[in-house]
């Protein structure tokens, strides 16, 4: 069981150049990708976003690649003269067209994209992607890592809460029976206020009881309920991903006990399905976490 909260990051040496990658992953119900690499190298963005989606399902995954001089001086720099006059002239045509005053003179040639670079020629994005590709599986095997340390950090204090349930449900099974016994009495001292004469094998009273056991019965909601506990256990030890899975039998654990909350009739118990409430709603907002 991964978390979808990690960070990773590799680096990979070609020449005078270090490719930097580095991944963040954030929760979110669906896989989002978004990668922000240099420009001259955008023709990679579909094989890294494909290298990660191998390995990440679930999650909002920020890939960021960047490129720095080796040399210990930081390299030098070159301008990009017919960038930065296209740029202007954009700008001119801008001022001009809509009647604008002063968009020249605030402009910054050394703020725009792509004017001032490193004096290294970079390499076309075939070159670079052994060395991109490198520093990525280093960043996302870095990633996996501490999603699988956060993940059983969670799968700890999950099985601390399912135990906490668990104890719920053996509480409110165990004084279930009770209430059937309660209401039959209650009901007897009903028809005995009232001066009804009373003859306990009464078939209609016996009617009355057996359709309050009826409605009572919480049988079927345990069972599915246990069941459900047995396949949590199960999710907790897998590796796959599985969020989806446990936020779907969380819902319908919230279902059943409120059908035991319903069906009980009862104060003590209502206040236990109440705490079982509470411990559920815990549960829930931790398998938000979950891959």
């Amino acid at each position: 069981m991964k978390s979808m909260t990690g960070f990773g990051c590799g680096e990979a040496l070609n020449d005078d150049l270090i490719y930097r990658v580095e991944v963040a992953s954030v929760n979110r119900k669906q896989a989002d990708i978004v990668v922000n690499l240099p420009r001259e190298l955008s023709a990679l963005d579909s094989r890294i976003r494909k290298q990660v989606s191998e390995v990440v399902s679930r999650g909002r995954i920020n890939v960021g690649i960047s490129l720095k001089s080796a040399e210990a001086q930081g390299g030098s720099l070159t301008i990009n003269l017919p960038l930065a006059e296209e740029y202007a002239a954009a700008i001119t045509k801008l001022e001009e067209r809509l009647g604008l005053n002063g968009l020249v003179s605030r402009f910054d040639p050394s703020r725009a994209p792509g004017v001032i670079q490193l004096g290294e020629t970079l390499p076309e994005p075939e070159d670079a992607w052994p060395f991109v590709q490198k520093a990525l599986k280093e960043s996302l095997s870095k990633l996996l890592e501490m999603r699988s340390t956060e993940g059983a950090h969670l799968k700890s204090d999950l099985e601390s809460r399912l135990t906490s349930l668990k104890s719920f449900l053996q509480q409110i099974s165990e004084q279930a029976p009770s209430v059937v016994e309660r209401h039959r009495e209650n009901l007897i001292k009903r028809l005995d206020s009232a001066d009804i004469e009373l003859n306990l094998d009464d078939e209609r009273l016996i009617k009355e009881i057996g359709l309050f056991a009826e409605r009572c019965d919480i049988s079927e909601e345990v069972t599915r309920l246990e069941s459900h506990f047995a396949q949590c256990h199960k999710y907790f030890e897998s590796d796959e991903a599985v969020g989806r899975p446990l936020d779907f039998l969380v819902q319908e654990m919230g279902r059943e006990i409120n059908t035991i909350g319903s069906k009980a009739n009862d104060a003590s118990i209502a206040q236990i399905i109440v705490e079982s409430k509470t411990e559920l709603e815990k549960i829930r907002e931790q398998i938000q976490n979950i891959e």
